[in-house]
């Protein structure tokens, strides 16, 4: 049997649909569930990577846009907050943790003393640099065995779907 042929949990949960509430139409569940179920499963794997270097997705993150932003990674918390899928609340905590662990500098802005900018320490630096190659090699690795020009399409798709979301009134 083939993958096109294999039957998952998310046939099983249409089917049941179906059958229990026929004035229903299950469809939308065939896409959005396995997004769901998908999702569940990279975020287990990313963790599970991460956690070989004492990080959560959340940290790497911050880490992460910090490293993308040059050799110190200099960004105001704004500006971070902007850069990363986190409330000010989380985004405080998680700071907070990665200061005590040595990773980041918080201090005050140079060219305006009532900014705070958070920079990243040579120990964080280094964390985030053997970091980034465990979270590629997984995310490589997560990818479904697809041909190349399957994956693209996958790609595309999800782009447009990604981005039907973020626009504006959406």
């Amino acid at each position: 049997m083939n993958t096109t042929d294999a039957r998952d949990v998310i046939d099983d949960l249409l089917a049941a649909w179906q059958e229990t509430r026929p004035d229903l139409d299950p469809t939308p569940l065939a896409v959005v569930g396995r997004v769901i179920v998908l999702a569940r499963h990279l975020e287990q794997s990313v963790g599970a990577a991460l956690d070989r270097h004492g990080l959560t997705l959340g940290q790497f993150d911050i880490l992460a846009t910090l490293r993308r932003h040059g050799p110190k990674g200099r960004l105001t918390p704004s500006e971070l907050l902007g850069s990363v899928m986190l409330s000010s609340g989380g985004m405080t905590a998680r700071l907070d943790k990665l200061e005590e662990a040595a990773l980041i500098t918080r201090g005050p802005d140079a060219d305006d003393r009532r900014k705070v900018v958070i920079e990243l320490t040579a120990k964080g630096k280094r964390l985030i640099d053997t970091a980034t190659v465990t979270r590629f090699d997984e995310a490589k690795g997560s990818l479904p065995k697809l041909p190349p020009s399957e994956l693209e399409t996958l790609e595309v798709l999800l782009r447009k779907w990604l981005a039907s979301l973020e626009e504006p009134g959406a």
